[in-house]
């Protein structure tokens, strides 16, 4: 193995992944500054979720290099897999709230479950991290009785509940309102600023994503098409890359899914 680079917390180098036959990513190399915030964007089913899912340890590559803070992923066991897992905090698609507990004790959950604090000190952090989000009053709520938007801050606020090193967002953007993406996406940057950590942002929301990110890969057929500063990928020459930031219909990506043609579907029904 290499020597590992210092200025990365996340390292990828030459990750092979699949189903079956199915290849998700080829030969992808990639590193995730410490400090900043990363987007890894695309067009749907490009591998994105599945790279968070390897940085997790959920998944194992199939061949290639996966490193967090210099130690590799697929070579942990399951305690240092889940020692390392204590270092990264996860906002999962829509939040993933527990709907039979409440905004606190949703919070309060990684804490008891891995820091062994007392109860006090509990009570105190989960205030600070909802306090961060701007839910402290909300503390005696149920899912069930907050908004989309403050259900998603309500999840970041347990993402940092252990005050992780790195937080990965699985479109923490999708199903917003323009004012509750808003607040997310500043709360995103402001919380990486102000606590010194890393992030890693999947989604698709191209303006919002490029106003906070730091750095953009873009995914394409399991390798990376793009990656720059927000700037540089906008004006990429890169034909999906330019499709992709302009959301253009027709280009590599295509609008119609392969098959016959249409003379030649419609010329066999009339033959029959």
């Amino acid at each position: 193995m290499t020597e590992s680079d210092p200025s990365a917390l996340v390292e990828c180098r030459n990750l092979r992944f699949g189903y079956d036959q199915r290849r998700i990513l080829d030969d992808l190399s990639f590193t995730v500054p410490r400090g900043k915030v990363t987007a890894l964007m695309g067009a749907s089913g490009g591998g994105k979720t599945t790279v968070l899912r390897l940085i997790g340890g959920q998944v194992r590559p199939q061949s290639g290099e996966l490193l967090f803070d210099g130690q590799s992923i697929p070579a942990l066991d399951r305690d240092g897999l889940y020692r390392m897992r204590r270092r990264m905090g996860m906002l999962f698609q829509f939040g993933a709230l527990f709907t039979d507990l409440s905004v606190f004790d949703n919070v309060a959950f990684p804490l008891r479950e891995h820091s062994g604090l007392p109860e006090n000190l509990v009570r105190d952090i989960v205030l600070m991290k909802l306090n961060a989000v701007g839910l402290r009053g909300a503390r005696d709520l149920m899912p069930s009785q907050v908004s989309g938007g403050m259900a998603r801050r309500v999840a970041l606020a347990r993402a940092i509940a252990l005050d992780p090193d790195l937080i990965m967002y699985d479109e923490p953007f999708a199903g917003l309102d323009p004012i509750s993406l808003g607040t997310a996406a500043h709360l995103i940057r402001q919380l990486n600023d102000t606590l010194g950590i890393t992030s890693i942002i999947v989604s698709h929301d191209l303006e919002e994503t490029f106003r906070i990110a730091d750095h953009v890969i873009v995914l394409a057929n399991g390798r990376i098409a793009e990656q720059g500063t927000p700037e540089a990928v906008r004006h990429s020459s890169d034909p999906l890359v330019h499709q992709f930031v302009h959301a253009l219909p027709e280009g590599p990506v295509h609008f119609h899914y392969p098959g016959p043609s249409v003379a030649e579907d419609f010329s066999e029904g009339l033959g029959k």
